[in-house]
């Protein structure tokens, strides 16, 4: 499993990652800041922020100079389609937890799921780890299929834990161990 020395270990069947340069914050703080990603994003109330912002934000999360890691999502054409990360790694336990955000122009086509893949590949081929894990909100239903496709399980949930839109929400718990992962043929 994984890619042959040499090969790129960051590139999909769809998506190709890289680090994410000052060109990519606008457009990946633009995203964020949208209701419609937001909603998906964080379980705190959705609070306008200043573009400025979002930018330091996305940019810390993306200097890759420890062990967590911010990557640029793109088309194997190049264009910007998300930011994807490993992050709060745990080197004694070998262990991370997985984020991703894709544009709302860039939806619905399978590029989440091959970036999920790509980052599996890449935490367990080339960071070492053993487990990855994640949360996702209960009405991302979207997410928790493409989180299953590539191999996560539930592991167990938050009941009613995020209030979102009037109503209580589960926080659904997933994971996937080195052992398990398989990556697609």
């Amino acid at each position: 499993m994984g890619v042959g020395i040499g090969e790129d270990p960051l590139t999909g069947r769809l998506v190709r990652l890289r680090a994410v340069t000052e060109d990519d914050l606008p457009t990946l703080a633009r995203w964020w800041a949208d209701p419609a990603v937001a909603t998906f994003q964080d379980g705190g109330p959705l609070h306008p922020k200043p573009a400025a912002q979002l930018i330091d934000m996305l940019r810390s999360w993306s200097t890759n100079e420890s062990l967590d890691v911010g990557l640029a999502v793109t088309t194997l054409d190049g264009e910007l389609a998300g930011h994807a990360a490993l992050h709060q790694i745990r080197p004694k336990d070998r262990v991370g937890t997985y984020g991703i955000m894709i544009g709302p122009e860039f939806q619905n086509r399978g590029l989440g799921t091959d970036t999920t893949r790509v980052m599996l590949r890449y935490g367990f081929t080339e960071l070492n780890l053993r487990r990855i894990e994640l949360v996702a909100f209960g009405y991302n239903e979207r997410a928790i299929a493409a989180y299953r496709r590539a191999g996560f399980r539930e592991e167990g949930r938050r009941r009613e834990a995020t209030f979102r839109g009037g109503s209580y929400h589960d926080e659904v718990l997933m994971g996937v161990l080195r052992r398990e992962w398989a990556e697609p043929a």
